[in-house]
């Protein structure tokens, strides 16, 4: 089942500068920083603030993993 509380990371490359203002004030995006052309945050809940940020800058590369949160990594630890 989805849970849209979920949160990602994010990895995301531009052929330009990105839009780092425009991600930082995005609803349910944090952590936010930048390498040269690429950006790396987290998002939580919906994607769609994140994807409205990225309007009108051209994307190469956009990656997106589970972010696990430390009671998760707990139980797997546990679990090992």
């Amino acid at each position: 089942m989805f849970n849209n509380r979920a949160t990602w990371r994010i990895e995301v490359t531009f052929v330009e500068t990105p839009p780092v203002r425009q991600l930082e004030r995005a609803s349910g995006v944090s952590e936010v920083t930048i390498d040269d052309q690429t950006i790396h945050c987290l998002v939580s809940g919906s994607f769609q603030p994140f994807i409205e940020a990225l309007r009108g800058h051209e994307v190469i590369c956009l990656s997106s993993v589970p972010a696990l949160d430390s009671t998760h990594l707990e139980r797997q630890q546990e679990d090992q």
